[in-house]
């Protein structure tokens, strides 16, 4: 595996590469990796020539400065999962490579009511700080596809429409959440539970089941508040439960829709935020 930590560097060599005509894959992360990751860098493998890993902690896409501060890092064993996996290539630049100036942080995505609404309606900003770094690091990479994990679901719909914005011809793969044993979806927030508080957060994906496989007999309103009253009682403090529709996240008060429906949850246990997704009609 090479790694670049200039963007210059790794411009040259890719341009090597995609003289060769192959195609490159590529895999954006923040670091911190898991399980869930290096399956992306897998379908990446086995659907494209080179795959490309990021991991840039991107300081834009938080609106809480001590949630960006306490953001888990490992890079030395990273890398190392990284190279066992098979990647390629790992860009790893500072902040200055990515941001040079302060004008570079702020420029301004027309994403659409997506922006506003769920993750967006408790993090203002975030997907503008998501697009920010995610376009400047697709300017520079050029791949030819891009391997996402649905655990950030909103986010995918998000990049798709910066895709289309930026008018890119650069497919994506939404790849299946993992989960640990217990069910708690990976994520690198995990890191900071304790084993008690990792049983205790899988109650989220037993919630998101059970409201799925009571659907469409129960009233999903019913069902909504029942499950945040029994979160609540057992320490969750809740951001949001929801259902919408997949293509476009438009909230719904009921599963009596044609459309892909998708359950969507956040919500903190103790200083950790966690998010949740399970499709309901695919």
């Amino acid at each position: 595996m090479i790694v670049f930590k200039h963007s210059k560097y790794l411009r040259l060599y890719l341009g090597y590469i995609k003289r060769k005509g192959l195609s490159i894959g590529f895999v954006p992360t923040m670091g911190a990796l898991h399980e869930g990751h290096l399956s992306l860098i897998s379908q990446s493998r086995k659907n494209t020539d080179i795959t490309i890993c990021s991991i840039f902690v991107n300081p834009v896409q938080f609106n809480n400065k001590d949630d960006f501060q306490k953001y888990p890092s490992s890079i030395e064993n990273d890398i190392l999962l990284l190279e066992e996996a098979g990647c390629d290539i790992l860009f790893m630049p500072e902040e200055q490579e990515i941001y040079p100036d302060d004008a570079s942080k702020v420029k301004h995505f027309d994403i659409g009511l997506i922006e506003n609404i769920l993750e967006g309606k408790f993090r203002p900003g975030h997907f503008q700080g998501v697009c920010n770094v995610v376009e400047k690091l697709l300017k520079i990479i050029e791949p030819s596809h891009l391997f996402l994990g649905q655990k950030d679901y909103q986010q995918c719909l998000v990049i798709s429409r910066l895709i289309q914005l930026l008018n890119l011809n650069i497919g994506i793969s939404i790849c299946p959440i993992l989960r640990e044993p217990v069910g708690l979806a990976m994520s690198s927030r995990n890191r900071r539970l304790n084993e008690n508080e990792r049983k205790n957060a899988a109650i989220l994906y037993e919630t998101l089941n059970n409201i799925r496989n009571k659907l469409p007999e129960e009233n999903f309103l019913k069902l909504k508040q029942a499950a945040i009253s029994d979160l609540e009682n057992k320490g969750f403090k809740i951001d949001y439960l929801e259902l919408a529709k997949s293509d476009d996240l438009e909230i719904l008060e009921n599963s009596n829709s044609n459309n892909s429906l998708i359950l969507l949850i956040a919500a903190f246990l103790n200083e950790v935020r966690l998010i949740d997704n399970l499709m309901v009609k695919d």
